[in-house]
């Protein structure tokens, strides 16, 4: 058993994850439901990506659980109380507290490398069952990472629910962070945050809120903009659309023509059988809206992860173009989607919103992010943003009380006049995203200062230089992860220099 004060490996004391996903009531989803399966893909990691990082976790990596803080923010008897987070830690490549080590934080490939060339410790974050990666550490209310022991409780109702929030996940790093330096005596040794997506966004949020425990951060894909008015509701479909459109103009034309096309077939006598066989569903559909939800996350999903050697928007419209001639509108698509999905069959679920999704409470409080679209600015359907929509599915799944917020993440962390505060307030953090990923758009692409910086690709979509090297990468793909490893060098360099001797 290894033991850091209070790090205890999972020998020790392992708690383990229950089942949560009870079956809904729900049938049929609402446009405000639309909106929340669309903010759930943020922190989505792509089939290829999680495979790789598996792959990544090799015995090295050992983790081990912090007796954690439930509330940092008030001072009443139970805000003492603890509960259990994992972390996992990979400390191969660690040249000693008294080295000009640091320690790098989030999931692994791309960090292992960095902690290869630095001599760095590497806090790797845990996946938890929900198939997304957090900054550090597995994000409390995720996995195992379950205040009060277990899920079915912290899920119960808003009372213990009310812990669950970002500013308390950023605590959570800091107390950690400051804890194991302190028993590793590495008080001296410099940290960087790097998260993707969501991640991505607390790494920034981290630099910001607690610069004194993270000298730098890189965010990775990480939409800090789309919140409020900042960035048009529409954005992102958008950008997926500019994708298919620039991919093939053909195969965005047939997309945007075939929903008036499953609306028309579906009206007609056993329309919904039709859809049913022409698209290969392996269970009856119930309606033509979970057809085009179906689809509509095919498209979204393919341009967010179109990332080399997989090339989803293009397999995609290859199928479509390359249909035999004659083929019908509706025909092409679903050649389409048999070239993302595969055969035999497609499996077509109706989206279920359920009170035990931690990513769901989160969008129903703070994590308001207004997608929504209008009347042919995307090759989408007209799906509008509507708070009042949105704030009645958050009430019907999780009770009256709860309210979301749709301004407070701009107020506790900023996002307008980005430029300005920023440039005043901020240092070394580094945005990095690929303009092929649909949230590109809310993301910082413009240098703001010196050290705070902005390195995109054209190429790229989400997450992309945070995967694994290869030998098989770009040009264009070596070219970001080398500025962004020289840029994280120079901020090493410069703490370094001015790092107490003793």
């Amino acid at each position: 058993m290894r033991e850091m004060g209070n790090l205890t490996s999972k020998e020790e004391k392992h708690i383990q994850p229950e089942s949560y996903l009870p079956n809904s009531t729900c049938s049929r989803p609402s446009k405000a439901d639309r909106q929340h399966r669309r903010t759930a893909r943020l922190g989505m990691v792509s089939k290829s990506m999680k495979s790789a990082l598996n792959a990544e976790l090799s015995s090295d990596f050992v983790t081990y659980y912090y007796n954690q803080t439930l509330d940092h923010f008030n001072y009443r008897p139970e805000s003492y109380t603890n509960f259990q987070q994992r972390y996992l830690i990979n400390s191969a490549y660690w040249g000693g507290a008294n080295s000009s080590s640091q320690s790098f934080g989030s999931f692994a490939g791309f960090m292992v490398d960095l902690a290869s060339r630095f001599k760095g410790l590497l806090l790797i974050e845990s996946m938890d069952d929900d198939d997304r990666y957090y900054l550090i550490l597995q994000h409390r209310y995720y996995g195992d990472s379950v205040p009060f022991r277990s899920k079915d409780i912290a899920f119960n109702n808003t009372s213990t629910l009310g812990y669950f929030s970002s500013t308390q996940a950023l605590a959570d790093y800091a107390e950690l962070i400051t804890n194991l330096k302190k028993n590793l005596s590495a008080e001296n040794c410099p940290v960087i945050a790097i998260g993707g997506s969501y991640g991505g966004m607390l790494a920034s949020w981290f630099r910001l809120k607690y610069p004194h425990v993270v000298i730098g951060a890189l965010a990775s894909s990480a939409p800090i903009l789309y919140f409020d008015d900042i960035t048009p509701h529409n954005g992102y479909d958008s950008i997926v659309t500019k994708d298919f459109r620039e991919t093939s103009e053909t195969c965005y034309t047939t997309i945007k023509q075939s929903w008036s096309e499953i609306d028309e077939v579906a009206a007609q006598p056993n329309g919904l059988a039709n859809l049913s066989q022409i698209f290969r569903t392996c269970e009856p559909l119930n309606s033509s809206q979970q057809l085009k939800l179906y689809l509509e996350y095919t498209y979204e999903a393919s341009a967010q992860y179109d990332n080399p050697p997989a090339h989803y928007v293009s397999d995609i419209c290859n199928a479509i173009d390359g249909a035999p001639e004659g083929t019908s509108i509706l025909g092409r698509v679903a050649e389409g989607v048999n070239a993302s999905a595969g055969p035999p069959c497609h499996r077509i679920y109706d989206f279920q919103p359920s009170n035990m999704s931690g990513w769901l409470w989160q969008t129903c409080t703070e994590m308001v992010m207004p997608f929504g679209r209008g009347e042919n600015d995307t090759m989408f359907q007209a799906s509008p943003f509507d708070l009042n929509n949105y704030t009645k599915t958050c009430q019907d799944i999780f009770g009256a009380s709860v309210t979301p917020r749709p301004h407070w993440i701009t107020t506790e962390f900023g996002g307008h006049d980005i430029k300005s505060v920023l440039g005043n307030f901020a240092s070394n953090i580094i945005f990095s995203n690929g303009l092929r990923d649909p949230y590109s758009i809310g993301g910082v692409l413009q240098d703001i200062s010196e050290s705070v910086v902005a390195v995109y690709t054209l190429k790229g979509a989400h997450c992309l230089d945070l995967g694994t090297p290869m030998p098989s990468d770009p040009d264009w793909l070596v070219a970001q992860r080398d500025k962004e490893i020289k840029i994280v060098a120079l901020w090493l360099a410069e703490y370094n220099a001015k790092r107490p001797t003793s």
